[in-house]
C-alpha cells in the first residue's frame, strides 16, 4: 500500500500559527546576527588593512578560529560554557531575557563575521591604491579615508560574496534548534511530533526555506544593480 499524503493534517490554523511563529523567530535571529556580523566583520577588515601587526595577528587568529570550528560547536560553547564565566548578574539577565536566542545570535554573528571580514578584505584589496592617496591628498586621516572613500567602494565590490554569506547565515539559523531556540526548524519538529506527518511538514518547511532564500538572493541582486547604476 502506497503512502497517503495528507497536507491538511499539518496546515491547520494551529500549525500554521506555529510555522509563522517559527518564521518570525528565524528572521529576527538572522537579522540580529547579520547586523552584528556585518559591523564586526567591517571592523575586522579595516583593522587588518591598517598593517599594524598586533591588529593583523588578532584578526587572523579570530578568523582562523571561527572558520575552522563547526558552528554547532560554537553555539553549544556559547550556550553551555560562556555563561559559567560571566558575572552572576549577567547570567540572571540572560535567563530572564531568552538566553537561548541571544547566545545563538552572538555565536552565529561571530562565526559569520569572520567570513564577512574576509569578503570585505578582498574588496579592499581590489580598490586601487590611488583611492587611498586621493583621500590623503584631501587631508583625510586614515579613518576618514576608509569611511568616505575606500570602504564604500569595497562594499560594492564585495556584494556577491556578502550575499552568499548572508544566505548561509540565514540557513545556519536552523542550527539554533540544538539549544532550544523556537525557530522554523524547531516548530517543524514540534508539528512532526504532534502529527507524525513527517514528509508533509518537512516538505512545507523546505518550501518556506527556499522561498525565504530566494527573497534574500533577489534583494542582494537588486542592491548590486542599484549600486552599479549609481556608480555609473
Amino acid at each position: 500500500m502506497g503512502y497517503e499524503f495528507d497536507f491538511s493534517a499539518v496546515l491547520t490554523d494551529q500549525y500554521i500559527d506555529w510555522l509563522l511563529a517559527g518564521i518570525r523567530v528565524t528572521l529576527l535571529l538572522a537579522a540580529g546576527a547579520w547586523v552584528l556580523a556585518f559591523v564586526l566583520g567591517t571592523t575586522l577588515a579595516v583593522l587588518r588593512a591598517t598593517g599594524f601587526r598586533p591588529a593583523v595577528w588578532f584578526v587572523s587568529i579570530f578568523v582562523e578560529i571561527h572558520q575552522n570550528i563547526p558552528l554547532l560547536v560554537q553555539i553549544l560553547f556559547w550556550y553551555f560554557a560562556m555563561p559559567e564565566i560571566l558575572p552572576e548578574a549577567w547570567r540572571e539577565w540572560l535567563n530572564r531575557n531568552n538566553s537561548e536566542f541571544i547566545l545563538a545570535m552572538i555565536a552565529i554573528a561571530l562565526c559569520h563575521a569572520a567570513y564577512i571580514s574576509e569578503a570585505l578584505r578582498s574588496g579592499l584589496r581590489a580598490v586601487p591604491v590611488t583611492q587611498y592617496e586621493a583621500g590623503r591628498s584631501f587631508g583625510f586621516n586614515y579613518i576618514q579615508t576608509m569611511s568616505y572613500i575606500v570602504v564604500p567602494q569595497a562594499l560594492r565590490l564585495s556584494i556577491p560574496p556578502l550575499v552568499n554569506h548572508s544566505l548561509l547565515l540565514f540557513k545556519n539559523t536552523s542550527i539554533a534548534i540544538a539549544i532550544g531556540v523556537h525557530e522554523l526548524t524547531y516548530q517543524t519538529r514540534q508539528i512532526d511530533s504532534d502529527t507524525f506527518r513527517t514528509f508533509e511538514i518537512f516538505l512545507v518547511a523546505t518550501g518556506l526555506y527556499l522561498l525565504l532564500s530566494f527573497i534574500i538572493m533577489a534583494g542582494g541582486n537588486l542592491a548590486e544593480r542599484r549600486l552599479s547604476m549609481r556608480v555609473r
